[in-house]
């Protein structure tokens, strides 16, 4: 196994599976009665900054791109915006046609995908469209932005590199997968000179960013089953890092920590999550299909706290904030955890619509993104 080194790279994703079972497509119609909302004394104030429109997801999921005070965010109708700390767009620009997943951004661009499989990329400064590069596929998830390199997954999990500068293709990156598969709405991760990428059958995939050759493979899980339904074990989400580890869970399989400098496995512990994963420098905070939220101990897998006051509720990838966890439910609610203990800490209704992108991290606070297209930034106090 070839070494690889990484750093704390925050990325976020929603997946759904591509047989259609209503526990984990959040536009079913006929999904479980959810569990009741139960009244608790609020130990975290949570603010609602500001908030603003961008379009309905309309079937897709969109997932906004924070970069320092600036929100970007996109609609299915084909509108594209950058929003300033006070909720006022700075720019708004039109693709001129349906897109399919929301925004990859690094503050010099702002990259979507329209759904007749073209890569749109806009100067993150002016919303200026500087460049617009048909890939021939179905794209689900935020492009990934990286120094000079755009790189987006298609749906059949393929990789492509674009250059961030004209849109020229780099590279395209192939492999071998199972006869059944998540729907993925996860996108991949940008470090140095590798990308990350869950695949399906359990695989961490460590790809080189020169040149998208496979550096190599980390086993997340060991797919296991008499039927093909059974043995889907597909990383869920995108992975987290820190300088020394990184760490993803798959759905019906397990959990697991690696050593980023070689590899090898720190912990692995059963799990089955279709929506991922966080963690800070103390706890790995996975929602379960049961959409329960656990903590485990970061460095030895073991279990912390299990909040499963959520059940049924369609809840999104947990963000660590400081000291708190924070997840957004199908009815429009995002619930505040207390990071040590998992008690509910706070709780606000962003919208009537569902949350299904991951909230994403800004300051001390965080931003929101519901299936109608209204964006919500809070602070927690």
């Amino acid at each position: 196994m070839k070494p690889f080194s990484l750093r704390a790279v925050p990325m976020m994703a929603a997946i759904m599976l591509a047989t259609g079972c209503s526990s984990l497509n959040p536009f079913a119609s006929s999904a479980p009665k959810s569990a009741p909302l139960v009244d608790f004394k609020p130990t975290t104030q949570i603010v609602p900054v500001w908030e603003a429109s961008i379009g309905k997801a309309g079937g897709y999921v969109f997932q906004p791109a924070v970069v320092g005070d600036s929100v970007y965010a996109a609609g299915h109708a084909g509108e594209v915006a950058r929003f300033e700390k006070n909720g006022q767009a700075a720019w708004r620009a039109r693709a001129g046609v349906d897109l399919s997943a929301g925004v990859g951004a690094d503050g010099a661009l702002a990259v979507v995908v329209t759904t007749d499989g073209k890569v749109v990329a806009y100067d993150a400064q002016t919303g200026t469209e500087r460049w617009r590069t048909p890939i021939g596929a179905e794209v689900l998830a935020p492009p990934a932005v990286g120094g000079d390199v755009v790189v987006v997954r298609t749906s059949d999990h393929r990789l492509v590199a674009l250059n961030a500068r004209d849109g020229s293709r780099r590279w395209v990156h192939t492999r071998s997968n199972p006869p059944l598969a998540l729907r993925s709405y996860a996108g991949v991760v940008i470090e140095g000179a590798v990308v990350l990428a869950g695949f399906p059958g359990g695989k961490l995939g460590v790809i080189n960013l020169a040149n998208g050759g496979a550096i190599t493979e980390l086993t997340v899980s060991a797919p296991r089953g008499a039927t093909e339904l059974e043995r889907v074990a597909d990383v869920a989400g995108t992975p987290v890092t820190t300088r020394r580890e990184v760490c993803a869970v798959s759905y019906q399989g397990r959990a697991a920590c690696f050593d980023a400098g070689n590899g090898n496995a720190l912990w692995a512990r059963d799990f089955s999550s279709s929506v991922g994963m966080d963690r800070d420098t103390r706890y790995a905070v996975i929602t379960d299909d049961r959409d329960a939220v656990n903590a485990l101990d970061v460095y030895s897998g073991a279990s912390v706290w299990k909040q499963d006051g959520l059940a049924r509720r369609g809840v999104t990838r947990p963000l660590l904030v400081g000291d708190n966890v924070v997840v957004g439910d199908a009815q429009g609610f995002v619930h505040v955890l207390a990071r040590d203990t998992g008690a509910f800490a706070a709780r606000d209704r962003a919208d009537s619509s569902a949350i299904v992108a991951p909230p994403r991290a800004q300051g001390t606070g965080f931003v929101v993104q519901s299936l109608d297209g209204r964006i919500t930034a809070y602070e927690l106090r």
